[in-house]
Order: structure tokens, then C-alpha cells, then sequence
């Protein structure tokens, strides 16, 4: 009896930190839910404030302009990284997303020798050290004799990208119904056009979410960017840290402002699409 006591569960001595009641809990979580979005978008708040301020220092206050935005926009060396890194991401996009899709089309429909290494080899650029990863395709393309450009940034940048889109396609394709396929081609379609007209569509909201996260991680790719790119295809990111480097510069405010104004607008539409296409 002694020893059946001392070894049940005391949940007032385990969670004592915790406050007791229902509505007190509530309202710690609560608290503390608040307080880590506080602390998260605060400086994100404070940066879009200051892309207005008069300063250029951007210490204090001074007062209300958007000369900043004006100046980003002539500021020819931030424009041109900047079309570099739609170049990139755009085209690293395209990429990802063929391989991707056909890939997880490959491993769900076919059966072959060594499919789960294969499966496994895809995966390991997502969790590779970005600096590794970086300084092997360096490697790799001195040592083949290929310069530093546009086609071995768009190359490295695939070889990270593609493995999001591919997860985000097989777990869309873990509830495809095989009928689907099947009902296709008995009405005369050939497999090729089945993929094309009825299994693509299905996939579409996993193939949308899958471009933005591609596009998303090559625009935003700082380290292998450093290790792949050339003198022409300098990206934004690699200017702009060049850029902070020296000291705050209010340019840099006004461009974080409408990267984020960007960014919440491609995540509604997202949302948007992704709901339209599920009901």
C-alpha cells in the first residue's frame, strides 16, 4: 500500500507551475499566446513606422515621408538584384515544381528497385546544412568547369526547392481515389491525358502551395547564393546584406515594407485558392 502511494501520480506536484482552474488557464495561455505574437511582430510593426520617418539615421522620430520608397525605386543597384532574384526564383519555381510533381507521380504510381533510398537520397537536401550544401556544388562546378552564374544558382537553388514540393504532392496524392485514373481511361483517354486533365487538377492546391514555398525559399536564399552565384547574378538578399553591413539604411525599411505587403497578400490568395479548390 505504502509502495502503490508513493508511485501514483501527483498532478498538483508535477504541475505546479501551472496556475488551477479552467478559466484561470485560459487566461494564462491566453496571456502567453499574446505575449509571443507581441514579441514576434513588433519588430516587423516597428520597421513598417520607420520605412516612413524623415530620419535617415532611423533612431528616432523625426517625422512622416515616403521619399524612402521614392529613393528605392531609382536606387538602380537594389532593382537590378532585384530582377536577378525574380530571374532565379522563377525559374528554380518551374523547376521545382516539374520535378517535384513528377517525381511523387513516380514513386506513388510505379514500383522499382531501390525506391525507398531513392525516396531517402531526395529528401536529405531539405535537412542538409545550407553551408555543406553551398560549398559541394562549388565544388562540383569548378570542378566540371562550369561558371558561377545564373544556370548554377537556378541549379543549386532546384536542388533544395524541389524535395518541398514533392512532400507536399505525395501527401495530396495519400487521398487520391485510384478510380479516378481508372474511369478516365476506360473513356477513351490515354494515360498521359488522364495525369494531364484529371490526376494534375486534383493535385493543383499541393502544386500552388508547393511553387510558393519554392519560390519563397530561392528568393530568400542567402548562404548558397554566396557559394553559386556570379558577379551578374548578384540576388537581393546578398545586397542587402552588403547593404546593413555598413549601417541602417531607410531604403532597406521601405523594401522589407512591401516584401511584407507582398508576402500577406500571396499567402491570402493561397488560402483563397486552396479553399476554392478543396470545396
Amino acid at each position: 500500500m505504502a509502495m502503490t502511494d508513493a508511485l501514483s501520480p501527483v498532478p498538483s506536484a508535477r504541475r505546479w507551475w501551472l496556475p488551477q482552474g479552467p478559466a484561470v488557464q485560459r487566461a494564462f495561455f491566453g496571456t502567453w499566446t499574446v505575449g509571443v505574437f507581441v514579441f514576434l511582430y513588433i519588430p516587423i510593426l516597428l520597421l513598417v513606422v520607420y520605412s516612413f520617418n524623415d530620419s535617415k539615421l532611423n533612431l528616432t522620430w523625426v517625422g512622416f515621408t515616403t521619399k524612402w520608397y521614392g529613393a528605392l525605386f531609382q536606387n538602380e543597384v537594389l532593382l537590378r538584384a532585384f530582377k536577378n532574384s525574380l530571374i532565379v526564383a522563377g525559374a528554380t519555381t518551374a523547376l521545382s515544381v516539374f520535378l517535384g510533381t513528377t517525381a511523387a507521380w513516380l514513386l506513388y504510381r510505379y514500383k522499382f528497385p531501390a525506391q525507398q533510398l531513392i525516396g531517402l537520397l531526395i529528401f536529405i537536401p531539405m535537412v542538409m546544412p545550407e553551408v555543406l550544401m553551398g560549398t559541394s556544388l562549388l565544388v562540383l562546378f569548378v570542378t566540371l568547369g562550369i561558371p558561377l552564374g545564373y544556370g548554377t544558382l537556378i541549379a543549386a537553388h532546384t536542388t533544395f526547392c524541389f524535395p518541398f514540393v514533392l512532400v507536399g504532392v505525395q501527401a495530396r496524392l495519400q487521398g487520391l481515389d485510384p478510380s479516378l485514373e481508372e474511369a478516365a481511361q476506360d473513356l477513351g483517354a490515354t494515360p498521359l491525358k488522364a495525369f494531364w486533365l484529371v490526376i494534375v487538377p486534383y493535385l493543383m492546391p499541393a502544386i500552388v502551395a508547393g511553387a510558393l514555398m519554392a519560390f519563397t525559399l530561392s528568393f530568400d536564399e542567402y548562404i548558397v547564393t554566396v557559394f553559386t552565384s556570379g558577379a551578374e547574378s548578384q540576388t537581393l538578399p546578398l545586397k542587402v546584406y552588403g547593404m546593413v553591413r555598413v549601417g541602417l539604411n531607410p531604403q532597406l525599411n521601405a523594401l522589407s515594407t512591401l516584401f511584407i505587403g507582398i508576402t500577406a497578400l500571396l499567402v491570402i490568395g493561397s488560402q483563397i485558392f486552396t479553399r476554392k479548390k478543396t470545396v
